[in-house]
């Protein structure tokens, strides 16, 4: 799953940092160039069990290149932490989850028996793939794939998806050949790619198909077989934030860098909130992802089984804090380093009211942070001298408006 590249809950932060990927012009399309990476597809899904006449009608689509430029800006890798995290871990999700949680507990329950994954961690990917079934992506999968099975870097990834998509209608377990989700292929109420939905999807509320579009049983209950399935040890933390020593070296953090409990207390490292931090032998390792003026963790094996879900230092943080929040904690204690932190969905409206209010045509006051959104920061920015007149949502432009500046 880690190369999803995808979560449409996502696409509000992607759009709040300015990316060139909603401006960069699609390319034109090669009809031809694309008729002929079609017929060398349709080879190869007769071998992974797709009839011709079935692969001719469901691979019948018109490529659509605007999904090209956002193959090179996933907001895991493009937005500053404190702007992903503010985004994604807002009281509005918290409040949303819990919600859920009580919604669903005899079901969470009941997942929780048979995968060993507790039901905040569950909900908490539910949370930030989809903002709990709202926003399951409208880009129709079929075209998606296709378009990127044949343009762009990472075609054989794509191609596999591509196959993967088509064999899972085929079999019967998506009914809809106009299913949509994400620009990369990933839907459902989690986000699943087509491969590992084929791979990993289970039938929980026993229908028989595993459906991931209209089961809540079936997508919750597949999430924890996945995060199951890479690893994930029943009743342990996922980590705890902790406190570094003074010139502690940050050559040794690192996900990867795995030492014992003991060597790191060794070392001066201790959990911030004075509790104890598991036995001495257990592995793991220390992570600075904003450098060592930030936050810092000790992870363990369940990070690394959230990590897998997308391979993204912030998006399992993300998961990860969720889920600490639905279970009462308050996230990270120690302040990111920076003197414009990010905006909450709420804060992100309420500066599109400001702008509005100040004769800007943003359009709707909906906290996803557009083009029109951006120029109107950007001018304001440059009318009251703020630097760097980017056109980024953050705290300083949002304090300055309802300053009256």
């Amino acid at each position: 799953m880690s190369l999803r590249f995808r979560s449409v809950a996502l696409a509000g932060l992607l759009l709040s940092t300015g990316s060139a990927a909603a401006q960069t012009p699609a390319p034109p399309v090669d009809t031809a160039a694309f008729a002929r990476c079609m017929a060398g597809i349709r080879a190869d899904a007769a071998k992974a069990g797709i009839p011709a006449a079935a692969f001719d009608r469901l691979a019948d689509v018109t490529p659509d290149m605007s999904v090209l430029p956002l193959l090179d800006s996933q907001p895991e890798f493009t937005t500053p932490l404190w702007d992903y995290l503010a985004g994604l871990v807002d009281d509005e999700r918290v409040a949303d989850g819990r919600a859920k949680l009580a919604e669903h507990r005899p079901l969470l329950d009941r997942v929780a028996a048979r995968y060993g994954v507790d039901a905040e961690t569950v909900v908490a990917v539910w949370g930030v793939e989809s903002d709990y079934g709202r926003i399951s992506g409208k880009r129709p999968l079929r075209v998606s794939l296709a378009t990127l099975a044949c343009n762009g870097r990472r075609q054989p990834f794509f191609r596999g998806e591509f196959l993967a998509l088509l064999k899972l209608m085929h079999d019967g377990d998506l009914r809809d050949p106009d299913t949509t989700g994400s620009w990369a292929g990933a839907f459902g109420h989690t986000q699943f790619m087509p491969s590992t939905y084929a791979r990993i999807a289970v039938d929980f509320d026993g229908d028989g198909r595993r459906d991931l579009v209209d089961s809540i049983p079936d997508a919750l209950a597949s999430t924890a077989n996945y995060l199951k399935q890479s690893g994930w040890r029943t009743g342990q933390p996922w980590g705890h934030e902790i406190s570094l020593p003074t010139g502690f070296d940050t050559a040794q953090a690192g996900r990867t860098n795995r030492k014992t409990v003991a060597d790191w207390t060794a070392r001066g490292v201790t959990r911030l909130d004075g509790g104890a931090l598991p036995s001495g032998d257990t592995r793991a390792a220390v992570i600075v992802p904003t450098g060592a003026k930030g936050p810092a963790f000790m992870v363990f094996r369940n990070y690394d089984a959230i990590y897998s879900y997308n391979a993204a230092e912030s998006y399992a943080l993300a998961i990860a804090t969720l889920a600490d929040r639905l279970r009462g904690g308050s996230g990270p204690t120690t302040a990111w380093p920076t003197d414009d932190p990010g905006l909450s969905r709420a804060q992100r409206r309420e500066l599109q009211t400001l702008l509005l209010a100040r004769g800007h045509a943003i359009g709707e006051v909906d906290g996803m942070i557009g083009t029109e959104s951006r120029r109107a920061i950007q001018s304001e920015q440059r009318r009251i001298g703020l630097t760097p007149d980017d056109g980024r949502a953050g705290a300083r432009i949002l304090d300055a408006l309802k300053a009256g500046r």
